[in-house]
C-alpha cells in the first residue's frame, strides 16, 4: 500500500458507515430505550419509529424526556420482559407499518444490562428499531502462495435481504441468545463456506472483538436512518492452497481469491459490507500491510475500529 494512497478512502469507509459527524443532531430525533429498574440507555429509538409501534399498557412512553421504558416490575425476569416485548412487536407486526418486522426469524438477540446481566432478548428482526448493541462473528480465510497473500472473499447472494450482491468476509453470522462467539463461527464457516468443523475448531485464530456505530442506509433492507451499535468477533484461519471454500447454502453467491491491491480496490469502489469492510481493514493492519508509516489516517482508523459504545457490552470469551 503506497504512502498516502488509500488514506482518505479508508477513512471515508468509516464516516459513511459510522456515526455522522454530528451525532447530536441525530440524536435529537431519538428517544432512549429504558427497562424499569435498570438506569442504563439499552438503545436509541427513532422518534418515527414510536410513532408505528404499538405499545402496551406495560410500556411507558415519555414524548417530554424521549424515553421508552419497558414498565414490568424491577423484579421482572428476563423471560417476563422478553414476552412483554415479543407481544408487542407481533402487534405491530400485524400492522404492517414497519417493514423490518416482516422479516421475522426466530432467533433472538441478548440485551446485557451494566452487570453483564441478561435482561431480556429480542427478535433479531427488530434490533435496529431499538437501537440495542448488537453481537456477531465474522471469519475470514487467506492463503500464501506464489501470489503472495490472499484472501477468501464471499460474495452475498442477490436474495439476501440485507446488502444483496455486495462482497463478504467468507464466513459470518449474528451471535444469538445463549451462543459462544467460537461455536456461532464454527457453524457459520460449515454452513456458509462448507469448511469442516475439526479443522476450523484446530486452526482459527481469535483477532479481536471491534466496536463500532454505523447508520443503515439504504443497501441493509428495511427502514433506513436507523442507529446500530455492534460487537464483532473477529477470527482469521489460514488454508492450504488447495482447499477452496464452497457454499453451502443460498446465502452465498461465490468465493474468489482476492489479491491485497483487488482488495483495496474493492474497499476503495465501496464493494464490501460496511461491517465485513472494517474486519478486513483490520486484518490487513495486523498483517503489517496498513501501518503508521504509510496510511495517513492509521490513527483515525484504529479509533472507529475500536469504538466506546455509551451502552452496558458483554464481552465474551473468543475461544
Amino acid at each position: 500500500m503506497n504512502s498516502g494512497s488509500h488514506g482518505l478512502v479508508l477513512v471515508e469507509i468509516f464516516a459513511s458507515n459510522d456515526e455522522p459527524t454530528s451525532q447530536s443532531e441525530v440524536l435529537t430525533k431519538c428517544y432512549t430505550f429504558r427497562v424499569n429498574g435498570c438506569s442504563a440507555i439499552l438503545g436509541y429509538i427513532l422518534h418515527e419509529i414510536v410513532e408505528k409501534i404499538e405499545w402496551s399498557d406495560s410500556w411507558s412512553i415519555d414524548h417530554h424526556q424521549r424515553t421508552v421504558t419497558l414498565a414490568v416490575p424491577a423484579t421482572a425476569t428476563a423471560d417476563m420482559r422478553s414476552r412483554v416485548l415479543e407481544d408487542t412487536l407481533q402487534a405491530t407486526r400485524k400492522l404492517g407499518l414497519i417493514s423490518m418486522l416482516q422479516s421475522w426469524r426466530d432467533e433472538t438477540f441478548p440485551v446485557y444490562g451494566p452487570e453483564g446481566q441478561l435482561l431480556l432478548e429480542i427478535e433479531r428482526c427488530a434490533t435496529a428499531l431499538f437501537g440495542i448493541v448488537t453481537y456477531g462473528v465474522q471469519l475470514l480465510c487467506y492463503v500464501r502462495d506464489e501470489q503472495g497473500l490472499r484472501l477468501w472473499i464471499g460474495r452475498r447472494s442477490e436474495r439476501k435481504q440485507t446488502y444483496p450482491g455486495m462482497l463478504d468476509t467468507t464466513a459470518a453470522g449474528g451471535l444469538v441468545t445463549g451462543k459462544l462467539p467460537i461455536e456461532a463461527l464454527i457453524c457459520e464457516a460449515h454452513e456458509e463456506a462448507s469448511l469442516p468443523e475439526e479443522m476450523v475448531r484446530d486452526k482459527v485464530k481469535p483477532i479481536s472483538h471491534l466496536t463500532y456505530f454505523h447508520v443503515r442506509g439504504s443497501k441493509a433492507g428495511g427502514e433506513i436512518g436507523l442507529l446500530q451499535p455492534e460487537v464483532e468477533y473477529t477470527y482469521e484461519l489460514e488454508l492450504d492452497p488447495g482447499m477452496t471454500p464452497k457454499p453451502r447454502d443460498t446465502e452465498v453467491e461465490s468465493f474468489s481469491l482476492y489479491t491485497i491491491d483487488e482488495v483495496l480496490c474493492a474497499l476503495k469502489e465501496g464493494q464490501f459490507k460496511p461491517n465485513s469492510a472494517i474486519v478486513i481493514v483490520e486484518f490487513l493492519i495486523l498483517h503489517g500491510i496498513i501501518r503508521a508509516e504509510n496510511e495517513s489516517g492509521y490513527a483515525e482508523i484504529l479509533s472507529h475500529l475500536h469504538r466506546e459504545l455509551q451502552f452496558p457490552v458483554r464481552i465474551l470469551p473468543s475461544t
